[in-house]
């Protein structure tokens, strides 16, 4: 009877161990933060080496183009001859549209020019090292799936 008793004491105890460690906090370690990818893109020029849009590679449309993520958002695309200004910034998503739904987001939004127009989106980063960043979109309307990779020069 002793050891009955112990026994629905330790599973007890599990499972209150369990209930209280589940938390729908917010603030909890598993929260992303955006600065380690915002200081990475700041650092240097970027091209694009991959541009994959709903299947189609159309990585040619950027050849030449290097990148400058700047201060306040401030997104520059120049091949020497033409420069295109955009906006860019990171930020973390947590509306549940993807999975996971508590990732960051990578904005990207150019007005002018239709090739640079098609990077406009909200892109879930797929990684991330110093030199190297691999995005993907899934179109709500279509979708399709686009990806981008932009590589340090």
């Amino acid at each position: 009877m002793r050891k009955l008793n112990l026994k629905l004491i330790l599973l007890f105890a599990v499972l209150l161990n369990g209930v209280f460690s589940c938390s729908s906090d917010s603030s909890s370690s598993n929260a992303v933060d955006p600065n380690p990818v915002i200081n990475t893109v700041k650092n240097g020029t970027w091209k694009i080496t991959f541009y994959e849009n709903s299947g189609v590679n159309e990585t040619t449309n950027f050849t030449g183009y290097n990148f400058i993520f700047g201060s306040n958002s401030v997104l520059t695309a120049t091949n020497g001859a033409n420069t295109y200004a955009g906006t860019w910034s990171v930020t973390i998503d947590n509306s549940g549209d993807d999975s996971p739904s508590n990732d960051l987001d990578f904005n990207i939004a150019f007005a002018t020019s239709a090739n640079f127009s098609n990077l406009t989106d909200d892109w879930n980063i797929l990684e991330r090292t110093d030199t190297k960043i691999k995005l993907v979109h899934v179109s709500g309307g279509n979708g399709g799936t686009d990806y981008i990779t932009f590589e340090k020069n």
